[in-house]
């Protein structure tokens, strides 16, 4: 049988090398470390953790990483098995003792008799390898990177992103909020009622743009010095510091919008919030991307009339990253749709995070495996974290709607990417009508039992089917 191929012994390529080979299918590993290295690893070892030693929450019940962490047990994860063997003391969350973790998986993935590893790099086109994944994560180097473009057509993978920040919808306050489109205009795939619109006054705004003035930003990395903006987006506090009426001229232009809750008085500048995944429970704010540290954009963005309670589902940032426009580039199995013997696991494919990069290297290496033995693989149901995690690279995403920025960008896996239930708890146990954080719980609990009893009935059903 000829071996499946996998591009990068990080978290992804270290988890679907596994998965092939456990499925009884030969893998070549290869790796370039420690022949050639980047900047951000210090060690030859598979799988090592660049940056934090943390997997996020643990908790199965209210958490969506927590999930994550549940359903790649139940379908054999080393990643999670060797996490959960080398844990360290995190509270509720899954850290881990990251040389004893990096030395645990290069030992399991060179002890596999069906995994070889081979110490080099991979520079140009792979050969006449009929299937390969590529998880290179997001310090691909240059010369593989350029290849992967030709392969795409794309005309960039290494850039600034433009990351606004996402927003919960359910957390809006649409009695202060309104949903409208400039000059109630219709644009293709649009209703003329398609964003999301939260007024200032003159006061709110020039206190916002103080605030967005004198905030605290992140440093960017050595790596990232010569790395150009994406499409020439530049952060919102940039633009404060050129003007106090840049915004109103920029993203935050208040034409073309009425507000029905006070339709006699025009907003002096307006923050609008755009549909960001098919399911419609998320929203991104538009010309947003910025520099600002974590806790100042949530302090300064929940200053924004109707954003008072919201809850992000992703934080806005700049910074170096690789990787494809997947819901125009892959299929539902992870496949470059030019080139089907070329699939993409990890980072590189839009997923944010460790859990998620290896999650994705679960699934590419079963579709590979599968393929391999020339058995049907459907993937995860959407309700489960793996299949909305999914589901979000390989189509869930709503491309925009005006002429921005490429807007599909890296996430964490989070409740906003699950299909709404159909009856959100209300009550408790004893009948009482739930409100506030009661409330919040019980949905996400309902989620993740609704996720795991779909995940055991699809694995119940992958059972049957090899087993015929």
């Amino acid at each position: 049988m000829q071996p499946v191929h996998v591009i990068g012994g990080g978290l992804a390529g270290s988890e679907a090398a596994w998965q092939i080979a456990n499925h009884g299918t030969p893998v070549v590993m290869h790796e370039m470390r420690p022949d050639k290295t980047t900047a951000a690893h210090k060690t030859a070892g598979l799988a090592e953790l660049v940056c934090s030693n943390s997997f996020r929450s643990d908790d199965p019940e209210t958490s969506a990483i927590g999930l994550l962490h549940e359903e790649m047990r139940r379908l054999g994860s080393l990643i999670m098995r060797t996490a959960d063997a080398h844990q360290v003391p995190a509270g509720g969350a899954l850290a881990v003792d990251r040389d004893g973790f990096s030395a645990a998986v290069t030992g399991a993935i060179a002890g596999h008799p069906l995994i070889q590893v081979r110490r080099e790099e991979i520079t140009g086109p792979p050969p006449d390898w009929d299937s390969v994944i590529v998880a290179t994560g997001p310090l691909t180097s240059p010369a593989l990177a350029e290849t992967i473009l030709a392969a795409t057509g794309e005309s960039a993978l290494a850039f600034f992103d433009a990351i606004a920040p996402i927003v919960h919808r359910d957390t809006i306050d649409m009695s202060v909020a309104w949903l409208q489109s400039r000059y109630d205009k219709a644009t293709a795939g649009g209703s003329g009622a398609d964003y999301i619109n939260c007024p200032l006054d003159r006061a709110g705004y020039e206190a916002f743009v103080d605030a967005l003035r004198t905030a605290d930003t992140a440093a960017f990395h050595e790596w990232e010095a010569t790395t150009p903006y994406f499409d020439g987006c530049l952060p919102i506090e940039v633009m404060a510091e050129r003007g106090r009426d840049t915004l109103r001229y920029g993203p935050m232009k208040p034409v073309g919008l009425t507000n029905p809750h006070r339709p006699t008085e025009k907003p002096h500048a307006v923050v609008q919030l755009r549909q960001d995944n098919r399911l419609g429970t998320l929203f991104n704010m538009v010309g947003f991307q910025t520099k600002l540290k974590h806790g100042e954009q949530i302090r300064i963005f929940r200053t924004i009339p109707g954003l008072e309670a919201a809850e992000f589902a992703r934080l806005g940032g700049l910074h170096r990253n690789t990787f494809l426009n997947s819901p125009k580039l892959l299929d539902g199995t992870l496949r470059l749709k030019t080139e089907p013997r070329l699939r993409f696991a990890g980072q590189i494919t839009g997923c944010e995070g460790y859990v998620e990069s290896a999650a994705i290297g679960l699934l590419a290496g079963r579709f590979a495996a599968a393929e391999r033995l020339q058995a049907a693989l459907e993937p995860p149901p959407p309700t489960t974290a793996l299949g909305a995690l999914l589901g979000h690279i390989t189509g869930g995403h709503v491309e925009t709607i005006d002429a921005g920025p490429r807007s599909f960008q890296p996430m964490n896996v989070n409740f906003g990417l699950f299909p709404p239930l159909a009856n959100s708890p209300s009550r408790g146990a004893n009948g009482e009508r739930l409100k506030g954080t009661a409330k919040t719980l019980a949905k996400k609990r309902a989620l993740t039992a609704r996720a795991l009893a779909d995940l055991d009935r699809w694995i119940v059903g992958r059972a049957a089917a090899a087993a015929e």
